[in-house]
């Protein structure tokens, strides 16, 4: 399967006249945005905001960013989401790069929401203080979830992968500045020299722990709650076949737009006839009984095992219970044999001091840890908020509070802020994208 990503890196993004790009700039007629997104019958107020790296802006409560797309053969981005099931991994895209589709909550926030600062202390916290964020900031009539701690927000998520694929529109005519090649040969059909090195499956653990549906991450639509251990053609991840959920605490959520963009799978094609034989992914789960969590183990590894594989690179979404999912899954996979690096992030308490995992096992020879979720990061106020920044202490995001007898509220009346690791989004960056660094002392 070849999939082909063209690319055109925008430099601005305005608004203007009539939506269109040139010469690196994204322009958006924004009356016409807006009509185009308030067809949503559940959303009540809109309104677009453009946010670009080294701004004194804020954003928060954000609940999902894609990257804006299109494919050249006219079928659906997000298939079985936003159109018609399609087979993903294979044809031609093109990309906006760059810049992030984010979905902001105008008012109310939750459990799986988080923060950006667009310059300062604060950026470096997450990944998409790089990015020109084009920000839908929507209110909904989803009264049911209103003052629910935890929110499906299904119309502004929805909304950001329908304009997404708006946006793409754009550049669809257009020819890009590089061009990605995604080739995945079968693997009963590579050469000699690419069987000789040393074979490596990547398993994904996706979040997909709500019995609900409707919160968790899905895969061609299809609620991943409901799913079990598959193998699939890495370009499908590449191709939208997945799209991020809103349950899990924010830094350790994937969004859209990293599915979109998984460095580690990118990176693993890099290296893919050099000093590896890439296999392809593993697609797990994350489920809560101890009966889901070893039948998954099981799945994963006699696959694993099944393909040839040498090692393993597995990575989690989310941390507490699914770390059991985790732990397991790296162990039965060394049980038989294949060598596992895992990559996390830990909760070690504000302290530092608590155990790192939910569960730990002695077969876990080769951990990476992408920085502790309930690290405590104070930042000074921000010239502007997009968004609303009371959400972080009055709404239960997963970083902020409300009060603490020693700590205070999260939002202080100057408009700085206290709060963990936690609502930064999508801050621990599992899939790849993390500028963090380990210091000894």
């Amino acid at each position: 399967m070849l999939l082909e990503i063209g690319n055109f890196y925008v430099k601005d993004v305005k608004f203007g006249e009539k939506t269109s790009f040139k010469d690196g700039v994204l322009f958006i007629n924004k009356d016409e945005a807006i009509d185009f997104i308030a067809k949503d019958e559940h959303i009540t107020d809109i309104d677009i905001e453009i946010a670009k790296p080294g701004e004194d802006i804020r954003i928060v409560p954000i609940k999902e960013a894609v990257e804006p797309r299109v494919r050249l053969d006219g079928k659906s981005l997000f298939p079985g989401v936003t159109g018609n099931l399609r087979r993903a991994g294979e044809g031609r895209i093109h990309a906006l790069k760059g810049c992030s589709v984010m979905g902001v909550g105008m008012h109310w926030g939750s459990f799986g929401d988080g923060l950006v600062d667009m310059s300062g202390e604060g950026a470096k916290y997450s990944y998409y203080s790089n990015l020109i964020n084009i920000c839908l900031v929507i209110d909904t009539d989803e009264e049911f979830e209103r003052y629910e701690q935890q929110k499906k927000n299904h119309a502004i998520r929805w909304a950001c992968h329908y304009f997404a694929e708006y946006l793409g529109e754009t550049v669809k005519s257009l020819e890009p500045e590089d061009l990605e090649t995604f080739e995945f040969e079968g693997v009963t059909k590579r050469s000699d020299s690419v069987n000789e090195l040393p074979s490596v499956v990547l398993v994904m653990q996706p979040q997909s722990q709500m019995e609900e549906l409707g919160y968790n991450d899905l895969v061609y639509g299809w609620d991943m709650n409901k799913y079990l251990p598959s193998f699939m053609n890495p370009n499908e991840v590449l191709d939208g076949s997945i799209i991020g959920g809103s349950f899990m605490p924010c830094s350790s959520k994937w969004s859209t737009y990293d599915m979109q963009n998984f460095p580690i799978i990118k990176e693993l094609y890099k290296e893919h006839g050099k000093t590896l034989n890439f296999l392809g992914v593993i697609m797990s789960n994350l489920n809560v009984s101890l009966e889901q969590k070893e039948r998954a183990a099981i799945f994963v590894s006699n696959m694993a095992r099944t393909l040839g594989a040498d090692g393993a690179i597995v990575v989690e979404e989310g941390y507490g219970n699914p770390d059991a999912d985790y732990v397991r899954c790296i162990c039965a996979l060394e049980e038989v044999g294949v060598k596992v690096v895992g990559i996390s992030n830990e909760c070690t308490g504000r302290d530092g001091k608590s155990q790192p995992l939910v569960v730990m096992d002695e077969g876990t020879t080769a951990l990476v840890s992408t920085g502790n979720v309930s690290e405590l990061i104070e930042l000074p106020p921000a010239k502007k908020v997009i968004g609303e920044l009371q959400a972080l202490a009055r709404d239960g995001l997963s970083g902020g509070w409300s009060g603490d007898e020693i700590l205070g509220p999260s939002v202080r009346e100057d408009g700085s802020i206290i709060m963990e690791n936690n609502a930064m989004f999508c801050g621990d960056q599992v899939a790849g994208w993390a500028t963090k660094i380990m210091r000894e002392f």
